[in-house]
Protein backbone atom coordinates (compact mmCIF):
# COMPACT_ATOMS: atom_id res chain seq x y z
CA UNK A 1 0.00 0.00 0.00
CA UNK A 2 1.48 3.36 -0.96
CA UNK A 3 1.55 6.48 1.15
CA UNK A 4 -1.28 8.14 -0.79
CA UNK A 5 -3.57 5.17 -0.19
CA UNK A 6 -2.74 5.20 3.52
CA UNK A 7 -3.49 8.93 3.69
CA UNK A 8 -6.77 8.45 1.81
CA UNK A 9 -7.77 5.69 4.25
CA UNK A 10 -6.82 7.90 7.20
CA UNK A 11 -8.82 10.86 5.86
CA UNK A 12 -11.80 8.58 5.19
CA UNK A 13 -11.66 7.20 8.71
CA UNK A 14 -11.38 10.66 10.25
CA UNK A 15 -14.29 11.92 8.14
CA UNK A 16 -16.38 8.95 9.21
CA UNK A 17 -15.64 9.60 12.88
CA UNK A 18 -16.49 13.28 12.44
CA UNK A 19 -19.80 12.44 10.72
CA UNK A 20 -20.67 10.05 13.57
CA UNK A 21 -19.84 12.69 16.18
CA UNK A 22 -21.90 15.29 14.30
CA UNK A 23 -24.85 12.89 14.10
CA UNK A 24 -24.63 12.17 17.83
CA UNK A 25 -24.50 15.88 18.68
CA UNK A 26 -27.49 16.56 16.41
CA UNK A 27 -29.46 13.75 18.04
CA UNK A 28 -28.60 15.13 21.48
CA UNK A 29 -29.69 18.64 20.45
CA UNK A 30 -32.94 17.29 19.00
CA UNK A 31 -33.63 15.34 22.18
CA UNK A 32 -32.72 18.28 24.46
CA UNK A 33 -33.68 21.53 22.70
CA UNK A 34 -34.23 23.45 25.94
CA UNK A 35 -30.83 22.40 27.30
CA UNK A 36 -29.14 23.20 23.97
CA UNK A 37 -30.58 26.73 24.15
CA UNK A 38 -29.53 27.03 27.80
CA UNK A 39 -25.99 25.96 26.80
CA UNK A 40 -25.96 28.67 24.13
CA UNK A 41 -27.02 31.32 26.65
CA UNK A 42 -24.46 30.09 29.18
CA UNK A 43 -21.67 30.09 26.57
CA UNK A 44 -22.52 33.68 25.64
CA UNK A 45 -22.52 34.72 29.30
CA UNK A 46 -19.22 32.99 30.00
CA UNK A 47 -17.74 34.63 26.91
CA UNK A 48 -18.39 37.99 28.57
CA UNK A 49 -16.72 36.71 31.75
CA UNK A 50 -13.79 35.55 29.61
CA UNK A 51 -13.45 39.00 28.04
CA UNK A 52 -13.26 40.65 31.46
CA UNK A 53 -10.78 38.03 32.66
CA UNK A 54 -8.59 38.55 29.57
CA UNK A 55 -8.77 42.31 30.08
CA UNK A 56 -7.48 42.00 33.66
CA UNK A 57 -4.84 39.49 32.63
CA UNK A 58 -3.48 41.55 29.73
CA UNK A 59 -3.48 44.68 31.87
CA UNK A 60 -1.33 42.92 34.44
CA UNK A 61 1.00 41.54 31.74
CA UNK A 62 1.50 45.02 30.30
CA UNK A 63 2.14 46.52 33.74
CA UNK A 64 4.55 43.82 34.97
CA UNK A 65 6.15 42.41 31.83
CA UNK A 66 9.68 43.33 32.96
CA UNK A 67 9.21 41.52 36.27
CA UNK A 68 7.77 38.51 34.46
CA UNK A 69 10.84 38.33 32.23
CA UNK A 70 13.36 38.76 35.03
CA UNK A 71 12.21 36.26 37.60
CA UNK A 72 10.86 32.74 37.63
CA UNK A 73 8.96 33.43 40.83
CA UNK A 74 6.92 36.23 39.25
CA UNK A 75 6.23 34.21 36.11
CA UNK A 76 5.21 31.14 38.13
CA UNK A 77 2.96 33.28 40.31
CA UNK A 78 1.34 34.79 37.23
CA UNK A 79 0.75 31.37 35.66
CA UNK A 80 -0.66 30.03 38.94
CA UNK A 81 -3.11 32.92 39.15
CA UNK A 82 -4.24 33.03 35.53
CA UNK A 83 -3.20 29.89 33.63
CA UNK A 84 -5.44 27.24 35.17
CA UNK A 85 -8.52 29.43 35.29
CA UNK A 86 -8.07 30.51 31.69
CA UNK A 87 -7.60 26.93 30.48
CA UNK A 88 -10.63 25.66 32.39
CA UNK A 89 -12.80 28.59 31.36
CA UNK A 90 -11.87 28.03 27.71
CA UNK A 91 -12.70 24.33 28.04
CA UNK A 92 -16.12 24.98 29.58
CA UNK A 93 -16.99 27.55 26.92
CA UNK A 94 -15.91 25.13 24.20
CA UNK A 95 -18.12 22.33 25.55
CA UNK A 96 -21.12 24.63 25.92
CA UNK A 97 -20.59 26.01 22.41
CA UNK A 98 -20.42 22.51 20.90
CA UNK A 99 -23.58 21.40 22.66
CA UNK A 100 -25.44 24.52 21.62
CA UNK A 101 -24.23 25.07 18.08
CA UNK A 102 -26.70 24.76 15.26
CA UNK A 103 -26.21 21.67 13.10
CA UNK A 104 -24.29 22.19 9.86
CA UNK A 105 -26.57 20.93 7.04
CA UNK A 106 -23.63 20.34 4.69
CA UNK A 107 -21.90 18.02 7.15
CA UNK A 108 -25.01 15.97 7.88
CA UNK A 109 -25.89 15.35 4.22
CA UNK A 110 -22.59 13.56 3.38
Amino acid sequence: MCLNELLEDLVGTMASVQRQRTNELNQWRDANPYLANACRDAAESLSQVQIEFLDRMTEEINETHENLMEGDFMLNDFIDRFGGRLAHLNGVIQVLAQLSSAPNPASTEN
